[in-house]
Protein backbone atom coordinates (compact mmCIF):
# COMPACT_ATOMS: atom_id res chain seq x y z
CA UNK A 1 0.00 0.00 0.00
CA UNK A 2 2.53 2.30 0.59
CA UNK A 3 4.16 1.84 -2.84
CA UNK A 4 0.94 2.44 -4.36
CA UNK A 5 1.04 5.75 -2.64
CA UNK A 6 4.45 6.78 -3.35
CA UNK A 7 4.26 5.34 -6.82
CA UNK A 8 0.88 6.87 -7.74
CA UNK A 9 1.84 10.69 -7.46
CA UNK A 10 5.11 9.84 -9.27
CA UNK A 11 3.51 8.36 -12.13
CA UNK A 12 0.99 11.06 -12.40
CA UNK A 13 3.78 13.70 -12.32
CA UNK A 14 5.86 11.97 -15.02
CA UNK A 15 2.69 11.87 -17.10
CA UNK A 16 2.25 15.20 -16.78
CA UNK A 17 5.16 16.41 -17.81
CA UNK A 18 5.37 13.79 -20.76
CA UNK A 19 2.31 15.11 -22.08
CA UNK A 20 3.30 18.24 -21.77
CA UNK A 21 6.81 17.82 -23.38
CA UNK A 22 5.52 15.73 -26.47
CA UNK A 23 2.77 18.06 -27.49
CA UNK A 24 4.29 21.28 -27.60
CA UNK A 25 5.15 22.74 -30.90
CA UNK A 26 6.53 25.77 -32.27
CA UNK A 27 4.15 25.02 -35.65
CA UNK A 28 0.35 26.09 -35.09
CA UNK A 29 -2.18 22.90 -35.77
CA UNK A 30 -3.45 25.08 -38.84
CA UNK A 31 -0.35 25.65 -40.27
CA UNK A 32 1.31 22.03 -40.20
CA UNK A 33 -0.30 20.71 -43.30
CA UNK A 34 0.69 23.52 -45.35
CA UNK A 35 4.60 23.19 -43.56
CA UNK A 36 6.94 22.48 -46.43
CA UNK A 37 9.74 20.61 -44.34
CA UNK A 38 12.04 19.54 -47.52
CA UNK A 39 13.48 22.82 -47.64
CA UNK A 40 16.58 23.10 -46.42
CA UNK A 41 17.97 26.59 -45.53
CA UNK A 42 21.41 25.95 -47.79
CA UNK A 43 19.22 25.38 -50.74
CA UNK A 44 16.83 28.92 -49.94
CA UNK A 45 20.12 30.62 -49.33
CA UNK A 46 21.48 29.25 -52.82
CA UNK A 47 18.07 30.10 -55.12
CA UNK A 48 15.32 31.87 -52.77
CA UNK A 49 13.11 32.85 -55.42
CA UNK A 50 12.33 28.72 -56.28
CA UNK A 51 10.91 28.18 -52.51
CA UNK A 52 8.74 31.55 -52.65
CA UNK A 53 5.20 30.94 -51.37
CA UNK A 54 6.36 27.89 -49.19
CA UNK A 55 5.69 27.78 -45.39
CA UNK A 56 9.08 26.46 -44.01
CA UNK A 57 9.86 26.36 -40.29
CA UNK A 58 14.03 28.22 -39.54
CA UNK A 59 15.41 29.40 -36.65
CA UNK A 60 18.70 31.02 -35.05
CA UNK A 61 19.79 33.52 -32.70
CA UNK A 62 18.34 37.41 -33.58
CA UNK A 63 21.52 39.72 -34.91
CA UNK A 64 19.41 42.95 -35.17
CA UNK A 65 15.79 44.05 -35.12
CA UNK A 66 14.68 47.43 -36.36
CA UNK A 67 10.93 48.95 -36.76
CA UNK A 68 10.35 49.99 -39.73
CA UNK A 69 7.18 52.09 -41.30
CA UNK A 70 4.69 49.45 -41.70
CA UNK A 71 6.63 46.29 -40.34
CA UNK A 72 9.45 44.99 -38.17
CA UNK A 73 12.29 43.37 -39.65
CA UNK A 74 14.57 41.35 -38.26
CA UNK A 75 17.90 39.71 -39.06
CA UNK A 76 18.47 36.37 -38.36
CA UNK A 77 21.70 34.22 -37.75
CA UNK A 78 20.20 31.04 -38.99
CA UNK A 79 20.91 27.94 -36.03
CA UNK A 80 19.63 24.21 -37.31
CA UNK A 81 16.85 23.00 -34.75
CA UNK A 82 16.68 20.21 -33.11
CA UNK A 83 13.44 17.76 -31.77
CA UNK A 84 11.62 20.30 -29.91
CA UNK A 85 12.12 23.24 -32.46
CA UNK A 86 14.87 25.30 -30.87
CA UNK A 87 18.00 26.70 -32.33
CA UNK A 88 21.01 24.93 -31.44
CA UNK A 89 23.70 26.98 -29.42
CA UNK A 90 26.79 26.48 -31.75
CA UNK A 91 26.80 29.59 -34.14
CA UNK A 92 29.70 27.58 -35.88
CA UNK A 93 26.92 25.30 -37.31
CA UNK A 94 25.05 28.52 -39.34
CA UNK A 95 24.59 28.06 -42.82
CA UNK A 96 24.15 32.15 -43.12
CA UNK A 97 21.44 35.26 -42.22
CA UNK A 98 18.18 35.40 -43.25
CA UNK A 99 15.52 38.11 -42.75
CA UNK A 100 11.91 37.83 -41.09
CA UNK A 101 9.52 40.54 -41.28
CA UNK A 102 6.61 41.27 -38.69
CA UNK A 103 3.37 42.77 -40.14
CA UNK A 104 1.72 43.23 -36.61
CA UNK A 105 3.38 46.07 -34.24
CA UNK A 106 6.44 44.26 -32.82
CA UNK A 107 9.07 46.10 -30.22
CA UNK A 108 12.25 45.47 -30.66
CA UNK A 109 13.25 46.11 -27.47
CA UNK A 110 11.71 42.60 -26.95
CA UNK A 111 13.95 40.74 -29.08
CA UNK A 112 17.68 42.19 -28.20
CA UNK A 113 20.83 40.99 -29.80
CA UNK A 114 21.60 37.24 -28.75
CA UNK A 115 17.73 35.96 -28.77
CA UNK A 116 17.35 32.66 -29.92
CA UNK A 117 13.17 32.47 -31.80
CA UNK A 118 12.11 30.08 -34.23
CA UNK A 119 10.16 31.34 -36.89
CA UNK A 120 7.20 29.56 -39.15
CA UNK A 121 7.06 32.04 -42.34
CA UNK A 122 6.08 32.17 -45.91
CA UNK A 123 9.39 32.73 -47.88
CA UNK A 124 8.69 36.14 -49.95
CA UNK A 125 12.17 35.96 -51.62
CA UNK A 126 15.55 37.81 -51.11
CA UNK A 127 16.98 41.20 -50.75
CA UNK A 128 20.72 42.53 -50.89
CA UNK A 129 21.45 44.54 -48.11
CA UNK A 130 25.11 45.50 -47.04
CA UNK A 131 27.28 43.61 -44.67
CA UNK A 132 30.31 44.60 -43.62
CA UNK A 133 31.93 45.87 -46.58
CA UNK A 134 30.43 43.57 -49.19
CA UNK A 135 26.73 43.16 -50.80
CA UNK A 136 24.91 40.04 -48.76
CA UNK A 137 21.70 38.69 -50.59
CA UNK A 138 19.19 37.37 -47.38
CA UNK A 139 16.49 34.95 -47.94
CA UNK A 140 12.99 36.84 -46.64
CA UNK A 141 9.69 35.50 -44.92
CA UNK A 142 6.79 36.79 -43.68
CA UNK A 143 6.60 35.64 -40.19
CA UNK A 144 3.00 33.19 -39.27
CA UNK A 145 4.54 32.40 -36.09
CA UNK A 146 7.21 33.55 -33.95
CA UNK A 147 8.65 31.84 -31.44
CA UNK A 148 11.17 32.91 -28.59
CA UNK A 149 13.19 30.98 -26.43
CA UNK A 150 14.37 31.47 -22.96
CA UNK A 151 18.15 31.86 -21.95
CA UNK A 152 18.49 28.92 -19.92
CA UNK A 153 16.58 26.32 -22.05
CA UNK A 154 18.51 23.70 -22.15
CA UNK A 155 18.25 20.76 -18.89
CA UNK A 156 22.22 21.26 -18.17
CA UNK A 157 22.40 25.10 -17.55
CA UNK A 158 22.59 25.12 -14.45
CA UNK A 159 25.34 22.34 -13.73
CA UNK A 160 25.77 22.47 -9.81
CA UNK A 161 22.19 21.61 -9.76
CA UNK A 162 20.58 18.13 -9.83
CA UNK A 163 17.97 16.36 -11.70
CA UNK A 164 16.22 18.53 -13.68
CA UNK A 165 19.40 20.54 -13.55
CA UNK A 166 21.92 17.32 -14.90
CA UNK A 167 23.49 16.69 -11.50
CA UNK A 168 24.40 13.66 -9.69
CA UNK A 169 21.98 13.55 -6.95
CA UNK A 170 18.20 13.53 -7.50
CA UNK A 171 16.42 16.86 -7.94
CA UNK A 172 18.29 19.59 -5.36
CA UNK A 173 21.61 18.13 -6.55
CA UNK A 174 24.25 19.19 -4.34
CA UNK A 175 22.67 22.23 -2.92
CA UNK A 176 20.44 19.52 -0.88
CA UNK A 177 21.66 16.16 -1.12
CA UNK A 178 25.34 16.59 -1.60
CA UNK A 179 27.95 13.76 -1.14
CA UNK A 180 28.04 13.66 2.72
CA UNK A 181 24.58 12.79 2.48
CA UNK A 182 21.67 15.75 3.75
CA UNK A 183 23.91 18.46 4.32
CA UNK A 184 25.78 19.92 1.79
CA UNK A 185 29.27 20.78 2.92
CA UNK A 186 29.05 21.80 6.38
CA UNK A 187 26.24 21.79 8.76
CA UNK A 188 26.34 25.62 8.84
CA UNK A 189 25.11 26.26 5.26
CA UNK A 190 21.79 26.43 6.41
Amino acid sequence: MLLFRISMPLLLAATVSLSSCSTYNVVPKELQSQVDSTVEFSQLHDAPDQYRSRIVVFGGEVLSAKRLKDETRIEVLQLPLDKFGAPDHDRTSSQGRFLAFEKEFLDPATLPRGTRITIVGEITGAMTQPLDETEYTFPTMEIKKLTVWPKNDRAYARPYYGGLYGGPYGYWGWRRWGPWGPYPYSPYWW
